[in-house]
């Protein structure tokens, strides 16, 4: 789960973390009211979004007087925000973060992230910040800083200063970046993130070393250990189908393909996708339904699936151990049939009871194409998502009596009109 800018800084105040000041605003008019009270005569109006790119896509803009606050505002709200983060389809803005300016000398990266590689909290660092990490990767590899934390002792506070020696921090204050990077090591493992990233982490002509901006993304299976967290979530910056199929349990990612898939299994997911785009298809979705899914649970997924506006063919792929192919099946036509679709359905199911899902199947009446491995599910429902597209095409070709009256219309009209 992510979450906004301003909600990690007011976490990370908590650990404490040094932040310019700062207060959010839901129109143009509060924006300016924050300016006043948070005082000076420069301010930062930031778009509230769950993306990275905002300053090059106008989401970030430096004002100087309540009427540019205002006009700066009246750009963002109502509007969207693309980046190369948030895909073509961009995301909504409706709050902005207005944050007093401060004299910067220089700017950092800093992040806080899982490595799954060493299955340790990894700490990277880099002296060019307001880039993305992926741009400083790219160009310049040698100038990322990484750290591992040994889980057993935890961020010891001799790292933190061969971080700050490496990335030139005046002496003078290394032990306020020492305090700053304890704080994050905390925060990240006290609230169960999964990435901390502040960029650019800012040094003052004051000797203030400032979390200018901040990302915070969480584990979603640690959320009941924290319903203070849970509580930050935004909603209106997710997929909507993806927050639908959160809401009931489910795992699912949202995809650009027109090719439904529900799998138990993350796993048999992943391969059913790749075998889904070997047979010519695009995969619509990532959908688990878990081990021991009831017939409620897997009908929920369907109809999760049905939802999606792009999905033009549906294939159900189940290897069923902890689950039961008769459970999956007695799901399935539930779905179908409480919502009819005009889209081809190709089921596979193997193993615990496919006898008896086998027989759920053939009795329910409804046109449901059977197989039998993964590679001729994936090549059926390609074909038939071909064959579907196809005469979908041809319905919305005029017949040739259609063609033929219609041209004779034309004829009428223009000799009408020449008489």
């Amino acid at each position: 789960m992510d979450i906004h800018e301003y909600q990690a800084k007011e976490l990370l105040k908590q650990y404490g973390i040094d932040t310019p000041p700062g207060a959010l605003a839901y129109s143009p008019e509060q924006a300016a009211y924050r300016s006043r009270e948070i005082g000076g005569d420069k301010w930062v109006v930031k778009a509230q979004v769950h993306a990275g790119g905002r300053g090059k896509a106008g989401g970030v803009k430096v004002c100087t007087s309540d009427t540019e606050i205002q006009q700066a505002c009246e750009s963002m709200f109502g509007h969207k925000i693309v980046t190369h983060q948030t895909g073509p389809d961009g995301k909504g803005i409706y709050r902005v973060y207005v944050e007093g300016a401060v004299s910067i000398v220089n700017e950092y990266y800093l992040g806080l992230v899982l490595d799954r590689t060493t299955q340790r909290v990894m700490i990277v660092a880099s002296a060019e910040g307001g880039m993305e990490i992926e741009d400083i990767a790219q160009s310049r590899p040698t100038s990322i800083i990484r750290a591992t934390v040994e889980p057993a002792v935890g961020l010891r506070e001799f790292q933190c200063r061969e971080i700050a020696f490496s990335l030139g921090i005046d002496n003078s204050i290394v032990q306020n970046f020492v305090r700053l990077l304890e704080g994050c090591y905390r925060a990240f493992r006290e609230l169960d993130a999964t990435m901390l990233e502040i960029n650019p982490l800012v040094t003052t002509e004051e000797g203030r070393v400032l979390a200018l901006d901040a990302k915070m993304t969480f584990d979603d299976n640690a959320l009941f250990r924290h319903p203070q967290i849970a509580e930050l979530r935004d909603k209106s910056q997710e997929d909507p189908r993806e927050c639908r199929a959160a809401d009931r349990g489910l795992s699912y990612v949202g995809l650009n393909g027109q090719i439904g898939c529900v799998v138990n299994g993350a796993g048999l997911a992943m391969a059913t996708m790749d075998t889904i785009k070997m047979a010519g298809g695009e995969p619509a979705n990532f959908l688990d339904i878990g081990g021991g899914a009831t017939p409620e649970r897997v009908a929920k997924a369907i109809r999760l699936v049905i939802s999606d506006a792009n999905v033009e063919a549906i294939l159900v792929n189940i290897f069923a151990g902890i689950n039961r192919c008769d459970w999956v099946a007695e799901g399935l036509v539930q779905a179908l049939k409480d919502n009819p679709v005009d889209v081809p359905v190709v089921a596979r199911l193997a193993g615990t009871n496919v006898e008896a899902g086998q027989r759920i199947l053939a009795s329910s009446g409804l046109p449901i194409i059977r197989a039998g491995t993964l590679i001729e599910a994936a090549e059926r429902v390609v074909n038939a998502w071909e064959n579907s597209k196809q005469l979908s095409q041809r319905k919305k070709q005029p017949s040739k009596k259609v063609k033929a009256k219609a041209r004779a219309v034309r004829q009428a009209v223009d000799a009408k009109t020449t008489s």
